[in-house]
């Protein structure tokens, strides 16, 4: 089995990449800024089977498709999931936001998520799962918090455009859902809520988010589902 992962050098994603990487017969293409963790990781594994392939990708250039092409089809990867969780946080007042906030904010967080799916078409496994993750922010009728506007209404688009995705990729074969996360122990998290504490760890999440990524196209497609201990 062959898994992308977008935007796990830190937090959930690198936890989630640990899990995939310790699969039998799996191939996991790690994407992030900042590889160091997972080259360290991939040390780690030596010996072990697992094939991990850490690639440093700026998500926020647009040539980052032509990279992933390029890599993918040297190693032959047909991917069975492509977990989107490549993200970007300001915290800002409304009145603080700059216009080069907002196309940061909605660049990583929607359109080259958006480039990516595109850019892996012609490759894909049959039935494949493809996982964007958003955000209990942007998740409708769920408490929203000051300082999120641009962050929340980017993981918003990217849920809505996740059901698009599952409608027009469906003839494909290939399914498509967004877990909107609520809080977890991140250096994300605590970079935008110093002194936050969030009732679950990233490695808690990245369980989660595995397991759904391998089996929840069974019984989801095109479904936005809010992942959060809290109410609303």
């Amino acid at each position: 089995m062959d898994v992308i992962i977008a935007g796990c050098g830190r937090g959930i994603g690198f936890e989630v990449s640990k899990i995939f990487s310790k699969q039998k017969n799996t191939r996991v293409l790690a994407l992030s800024r900042n590889i160091a963790q997972l080259e360290s990781l991939k040390e780690t594994l030596q010996g072990e089977g697992a094939e991990l392939f850490p690639i440093s990708i700026d998500f926020e250039l647009a040539t980052f498709t032509d990279q992933l092409k390029k890599v993918v089809e040297q190693h032959d990867f047909k991917p069975s999931i492509l977990i989107y969780n490549a993200g970007l946080l300001i915290n800002k007042k409304i009145s603080e936001f700059t216009e080069n906030d907002f196309d940061r904010l909605f660049h990583v967080n929607v359109k080259a998520g958006f480039f990516l799916v595109q850019a892996m078409l012609p490759y894909f496994a049959e039935k494949a799962h493809i996982l964007t993750i958003s955000s209990m922010g942007g998740y409708q009728g769920s408490s929203k918090f000051p300082g999120l506007s641009l962050y929340s209404a980017s993981k918003g688009a990217l849920a809505v455009m996740s059901e698009c995705f599952a409608e027009e990729l469906k003839d494909n074969k290939i399914s498509v859902n967004s877990l909107a996360l609520g809080a977890a122990q991140t250096e994300m998290l605590e970079m935008a809520f110093p002194g936050f504490k969030a009732p679950l760890s990233a490695a808690q999440m990245a369980e989660f988010i595995a397991e759904f990524a391998m089996n929840g196209s069974k019984f989801f497609n095109g479904k936005i589902l809010p992942v959060s201990i809290s109410t609303p």
